[in-house]
């Protein structure tokens, strides 16, 4: 039998000041079960601060055409093929080095085009109702107050479990900003793919850029932008919770909160909070809190885990696949992770592991379902990549303080100082009451707060 025949790997090259760049270090993007895929270069320093001062030297589009470029690039992002990947070859080389069911990253993908297209829109919302955003408005010959930027370079740090996170940053660009863009090594084609397709939108190589480094070129690229935009874990937060020019963007920590004896009625979007988007998004419910004496948590428990273990375990390729995949060897330290960290808890789905190999190389992430004792446990506050829950009792005496930290609480209640309760409460970010999946979204409101709130402030401007 003759060997196969070993495609050219697909090259990821660095776009910066001067076009596309093939660096020497380059670093191998594979999928899934091992293939290579691609090759990312990974440029110096110095590449780095050359490419910064090229965005700094130069001035933003003017609004109007900064808006209609947005939108021609969410519709070549969407549609076009770019460097020389179409619309179906980017999604199935995503969904094989990150995993994610292609269902999924199709989706993202059409998140990312309208993303584009309603920038301009959605940074609108943020600004304050009293502030116009040019300072020749005739209302400044009275003294008004004048939106702009904080800077003028902003940097992003891009994660690699979602390719939705790449909505988020195009609304600097909206807003004037030149931006850098570091790549994951894990899922370097969205922003490859969304890069180009603003270049090719209007956004020159001195207003967008794409600059993939090492770990120890990274903090330069911070260094050198006026703002910046960082993902990571819960060390990233520690590093740049204090530091005013980064916004840190860290785990989730979604939760629900179950009242009433009409619980059951619910469920649906309980599981659909746990399990939509395979698990891997940070809106994704990652605990559940039960009202003592009301809701019982093992039932509640057993019913989520019975919808769940339902879910086939397929290969990320295929259309009906749900559930993340991961290398044999990185599902196997998940699922060491995951079992110490619910010594204590009672399994109803996971206990024995979460590990199902497809055989190639490759293995789903099974959904897990724990139950607690204590709303104050802690594991209530572990996330992972897949469908896992934590299922608490939770009572009027416990407050609210097992509910902060979390990006989106569901809370199904009709207690209304309670509701008020949690709106105030600084460490959640949203609260939906009601039927309403953690992971819901609309473009226009915020995620976090409005990226904006971080890239821009009010001035007074008066003139003759």
């Amino acid at each position: 039998m003759e060997p196969p025949i070993q495609q050219p790997l697909i090259q990821l090259v660095a776009l910066g000041r001067n076009g596309p760049f093939r660096a020497r270090n380059r670093a191998t993007v594979s999928d899934v079960v091992g293939t290579p895929l691609a090759e990312l270069s990974l440029v110096p320093s110095l590449y780095v601060r050359r490419s910064l001062a090229a965005l700094r030297a130069a001035n933003p589009l003017p609004a109007t055409e900064r808006t209609a470029a947005l939108a021609r690039a969410g519709r070549l992002f969407a549609d076009a093929t770019l460097g020389g990947v179409s619309p179906g070859e980017y999604r199935d080389l995503v969904s094989r080095c990150s995993g994610l069911p292609v269902s999924v990253v199709a989706s993202a993908a059409g998140i990312v085009a309208d993303a584009a297209a309603e920038a301009r829109n959605t940074t609108l919302q943020a600004r304050p109702s009293g502030a116009v955003d040019r300072w020749d408005a005739p209302s400044t010959r009275q003294g008004q107050a004048v939106w702009t930027r904080r800077g003028e370079v902003f940097a992003v740090h891009a994660a690699g479990n979602h390719p939705g996170v790449h909505a988020l940053w195009l609304e600097a660009l909206a807003l004037g900003y030149r931006v850098a863009v570091r790549p994951s090594q894990r899922e370097p084609f969205t922003p490859h793919r969304l890069v180009t397709a603003l270049r090719e939108a209007g956004f020159g190589p001195d207003r967008i850029a794409l600059l993939p480094t090492d770990h120890t070129v990274a903090d330069s690229i911070i260094e050198g932008a006026d703002l910046a935009l960082v993902y990571g874990g819960d060390e990233v937060m520690r590093k740049y919770r204090a530091d005013p020019t980064v916004l840190p963007q860290g785990p989730g920590r979604s939760k629900i909160l179950l009242t009433g004896e009409d619980w059951r009625d619910h469920m649906d979007v309980v599981v659909d909070s746990v399990g939509a988007e395979g698990g891997t998004a940070c809106v994704n419910a990652t605990a559940v809190f039960a009202e003592s004496g009301t809701v019982d948590t093992t039932e509640v428990a057993e019913e989520t885990a019975a919808r769940l273990a339902a879910i086939p375990s397929l290969p990320p390729g295929d259309p009906k696949a749900v559930l993340p995949v991961l290398p044999v060897a990185e599902a196997r330290a998940v699922e060491r992770h995951l079992l110490r960290a619910a010594e204590g808890a009672t399994a109803h789905l996971g206990g024995d592991g979460i590990v199902d190999e497809l055989g190639d190389g490759s293995a789903v992430l099974r959904p897990a379902v724990f139950r607690l004792d204590r709303a104050d446990a802690r594991q209530t506050g572990t996330e992972l990549g897949f469908p896992c829950v934590w299922v608490a009792p939770w009572s009027a005496a416990d407050g609210i303080g097992p509910l902060r930290n979390t990006l989106v609480l569901t809370a199904f209640t009709d207690d209304t100082p309670l509701i008020e309760r949690l709106v105030d409460e600084p460490t959640i970010s949203n609260v939906h009451v009601g039927d309403h999946p953690t992971h819901w979204m609309r473009h226009g409101i915020p995620h976090d707060g409005y990226l904006a709130d971080f890239l821009m402030r009010s001035k007074t401007v008066i003139r003759d």
